[in-house]
């Protein structure tokens, strides 16, 4: 299992996808020539919480990571989570095909 979070354990599979989140979030960083304490001052957290959401810490509130990625012109990125509900238009399909 992956980190533990809360009392509880958080699936490996999660963990990892934070993991990637984070190293992508370090790589647009680097990209732009910016240190951690660049970041932290454009979303107003401190370098520590910057390193964390760099390395996925599930502990890190979605707020900051929206801070972060604002603070790297990537906010617009936020709306493609969960755009694309696969699943979910599938169940929706599903039972409109019962009726």
């Amino acid at each position: 299992m992956g980190k533990n979070t809360f009392g509880k354990t958080m699936p490996r599979t999660l963990s990892q996808k934070l993991e990637i989140m984070g190293e992508q979030i370090m790589l647009a960083r680097k990209r732009r020539h910016l240190s951690m304490q660049d970041i932290a001052e454009r979303a107003t957290v401190t370098r520590l919480t910057v390193s964390k959401v760099e390395h996925g810490d599930p502990t890190v509130s979605m707020g900051i990571y929206a801070r972060v990625l604002f603070a790297l012109n990537l906010d617009n990125d936020i709306t493609l989570l969960a755009a694309d509900d696969a699943l979910g238009r599938q169940l929706q399909d599903a039972e409109l095909l019962k009726r």
